[in-house]
């Protein structure tokens, strides 16, 4: 499996790959459950490959560790899933 920067890196870069809808599922620790976004509400500073920025409904930033990355959905299938 590949990891995570590295899918966020081609969905970024890929144009054929990233005509699609993606979503992103991560660990919300406060709510402990896995919290879906979409992933225009995810910003990715280039050459971070230790966390990623996302919007909540409010508008405010909220720093993500990728290792807290769960699950990646791209057209509603799940195309990547972090192991237990």
């Amino acid at each position: 499996m590949m990891p995570i920067w590295e899918l966020l890196s081609r969905i970024r870069w890929d144009e054929a790959f990233a005509k699609a809808n993606f979503r992103i599922g991560y660990y919300d620790r406060l709510e402990a459950r896995i919290v879906i976004v979409p992933l225009q509400r995810v910003v990715q500073q280039p050459g971070d490959h230790f966390s990623v920025q996302i919007i909540d409904d409010e508008g405010v930033f909220h720093m993500v560790p990728l290792h807290r990355i769960k699950e990646v959905y791209r057209d509603g299938a799940c195309i990547w899933k972090r192991e237990q």
